[in-house]
């Protein structure tokens, strides 16, 4: 019988051992909410649950192996192998996969990922521009978030590109229905619109998962709210864990007004507030509660921890993008040289990593300075969030190429060669075979050469994709005995030279030099291939051998290995850059927030209006990159910053002022007079605003 542990503070105990109704946990940052989730399963168990009807639900495939190895840990491999732990999105995969034909779905459907979306998106407007594809696609997705249908969505559209979007969307919902696929959004909506329809279904799966418990409550949207009540239904017994102070996704579709629904839906909730942070000192918790203590408060809290007082927060004032990576850098060489301390009183001996470090900024773009920085001082670092090469989508049409060589049951893959480029096989034709090979349950690749086919297609249709299959099958048998570097560069040249490759993309893409971009992606992506084809030199403790030579076709069978280790990579030893909004979750001993100005942090584009809501969600995501700090905390503003190809003055962000900061480690200035001119900034920041409404009161 598995044990529920003792070493759990009282709050945290109370959450673990509410057993009977509904349950919101409201988890501060860094309070052990994944110690509650994983000792909570354990006390299911105990109270005579079977793992196999509860279900942890999160974000992420990396936080729900997370929980999955804790859980493995506390309550054995055996029981921890039943339990439903899962991705609100795998979830919704297993559930369509088991119930799929009620919606008319085959067993074997397939998942579009982003750029298959665009792909269908763009066939589906009639378009090239992979900006307007991309456009409609995001609306597209909030609208499914929403849980509106086309008809619906169009009857709300606000202007023209609306409408427009609404249109081709009931064409891409077509498409995806004939090609027997669903895009991301339709993994949580199709369930969702199943077990409102189906009550059979909805109580099936009721009796399956009899207790829920869901991560990032926050985090989830409308449709992720409504397919939990289906789940859960009159019973009620779930636990939401989440934190209304740590809500930052609104923009692509989560909503806060979840958690305000919540007491409404199930007036016997338990509310239990998580306080006691595990993680940061007083310094630092203090300067987020102070901040996030100006937004309206849902459910009130206040982090406190038992590591002390800890360093002061330190406020950096650089003259400009340049100055502040140049202090960074010099802030991050002071740590490492006083042992984990800003000014020295530390032994200087304890090692500090660069992997300690962390700087974090609003966007992107921000991160290039630093890198110039780091590399100048020999510092190791990594980007995290940016594009990996293997995502994009030049590479994914070629993997799909290579992976449809190996499993011609890949339909999927088979949608993307096939269409990759156009060789005049149009989705009317894909729906008709695709509805055939449904009928038969087999692939569509299998399904192309069945005799009977010629029932629901035309011979012009047949030929088209008859030709497809032959150039396949022969590039299969050429890929099987090309062996060696030098063969397969030549097989894999004369292969994007058969399908014009090249051409496609410049033909997809309105400016040249992006295409030719693209097209220099591809020719290292074949030299990737290539080089391991050909036996690469490889070293072990001295030793240096040469690995035997392979085949075009052996590499492609283990691709999928290959990039899931080239994206996963090796833990090293790198200071970390990365957004706020990626870092969330995460946690280092020392972080320098970067550009806490106004117009970064808060963000705000010349052409949009700061609303109250919008404003509370940039100080919620200030208050995440203040608590990803253990033990010591930069914040740095700029006294001029870049703005497109200008350079314009710099105000410092006003929750530098919210922060209520007794101290800096910024230029030799009384902290005071420091705090003072800054607030004078803002107030003639926001005087200047004031006039200029009165003047205008259109703006």
């Amino acid at each position: 019988m598995a044990k529920a542990s003792h070493s759990l503070n009282p709050a945290q105990s109370e959450a673990v051992h509410h057993l009977h109704g509904p349950c919101l946990v409201i988890a501060g940052a860094g309070s052990g909410k994944t110690s509650v989730i994983t000792q909570k399963l354990a006390r299911l168990l105990q109270a005579g649950y079977q793992a196999k009807n509860i279900a942890a639900i999160t974000f992420t495939n990396k936080a729900a192996q997370e929980m999955r190895e804790r859980a493995k840990n506390l309550i054995g491999p055996r029981a921890a192998k039943d339990l439903v732990i899962a991705t609100f999105h795998s979830l919704g995969v297993r559930i369509l996969r088991s119930e799929g034909s009620r919606l008319g779905l085959k067993e074997q459907f397939s998942i579009l990922d982003s750029d298959d979306v665009l792909g269908v998106l763009r066939d589906a407007g009639g378009t090239v521009d992979a900006k307007q594809a991309q456009r409609w696609q995001w609306t597209i997705s909030l609208w499914k978030n929403q849980n509106l249908t086309p008809r619906q969505a169009l009857a709300m559209a606000k202007d023209d590109d609306e409408r427009a979007a609404a249109i081709v969307m009931e064409r891409y919902q077509e498409r995806l229905a004939a090609y027997q696929a669903v895009d991301f959004d339709d993994l949580i909506s199709l369930p969702l619109r199943l077990f409102q329809d189906d009550a059979e279904a909805r109580g099936k799966w009721q009796d399956t998962l009899r207790y829920v418990l869901v991560d990032e409550y926050q985090d989830t949207n409308a449709v992720q709210y409504e397919l939990l009540k289906q789940l859960v239904g009159d019973r009620g017994m779930f636990t939401a864990v989440g934190d209304d102070d740590q809500s930052i996704y609104g923009w692509r579709g989560a909503t806060i007004e979840n958690l305000k629904r919540l007491p409404l839906d199930y007036p016997n909730l338990k509310v239990i507030p998580l306080e006691q942070n595990y993680r940061s000192t007083g310094a630092i918790l203090r300067a987020a509660n102070n901040v996030i203590g100006s937004n309206p408060k849902l459910f009130p809290k206040t982090l406190w921890s038992e590591f002390g007082e800890g360093e002061p927060v330190s406020l950096i004032e650089s003259d400009g993008e340049e100055h502040e990576a140049e202090r960074a850098v010099a802030r991050i060489q002071a740590i490492r040289a006083n042992g984990g301390t800003v000014s020295g009183g530390g032994d200087g001996v304890a090692a500090v990593n660069f992997s300690d470090f962390a700087i974090l900024y609003r966007a992107n773009h921000q991160a290039r300075m630093f890198e110039q920085a780091l590399r100048r001082a020999q510092i190791p670092y990594k980007v995290s969030g940016g594009q990996s090469f293997f995502d994009r989508a030049e590479i994914k049409d070629l993997c799909a190429w290579l992976r449809l060589l190996v499993n011609q049951d890949d339909d999927p893959a088979f949608l993307r060669a096939v269409t990759t480029p156009k060789r005049g096989i149009g989705h009317q034709t894909l729906a008709a075979l695709s509805q055939f090979s449904g009928r038969w349950k087999c692939s569509m690749f299998e399904a192309l050469f069945a005799e009977s086919l010629g029932t629901v297609l035309s011979a012009k249709a047949i030929g088209s994709l008859h030709e497809f299959g032959r150039y396949l099958n022969e590039l299969e048998y050429r890929a099987r005995h090309a062996v060696g570097a030098e063969e397969a560069k030549a097989l894999l040249m004369e292969w994007l030279s058969d399908i014009g490759y090249e051409q496609h993309l410049l033909d997809s893409e309105e400016n040249e030099k992006v295409a030719t971009a693209r097209w220099g992606n591809v020719l290292d992506f074949i030299d990737w291939v290539a080089k391991r084809c050909g036996g690469e030199i490889t070293q072990d403790g001295g030793a240096t051998f040469e690995e035997p030579k392979k085949s075009v076709l052996e590499v492609a069978q283990t691709i999928s290995v290959i990039l899931s280790l080239a994206e996963r990579g090796d833990e090293q030893d790198q200071v970390v850059l990365t957004t706020l909004h990626a870092s969330k979750g995460l946690e280092w001993p020392h972080v320098f927030l970067a550009g806490v100005n106004e117009g970064l942090l808060p963000f705000k584009a010349d052409d949009e209006d700061m609303t109250p809501q919008r404003l509370e969600e940039e100080r919620r995501l200030m208050y995440v990159g203040i608590t990803r700090a253990r033990k010591t905390l930069a914040v740095s503003t700029l006294r001029r910053r870049k703005k497109g190809r200008e350079t314009v003055m710099g105000v410092p962000s006003r929750f530098i002022n919210e922060m209520k900061l007794g101290e800096g480690d910024g230029p030799k200035e009384d902290p005071r007079e420091k705090l003072k001119r800054m607030r004078e900034q803002l107030a003639a920041r926001a005087a200047a605003t004031a006039a200029a409404q009165q003047k205008d009161p259109e703006r």
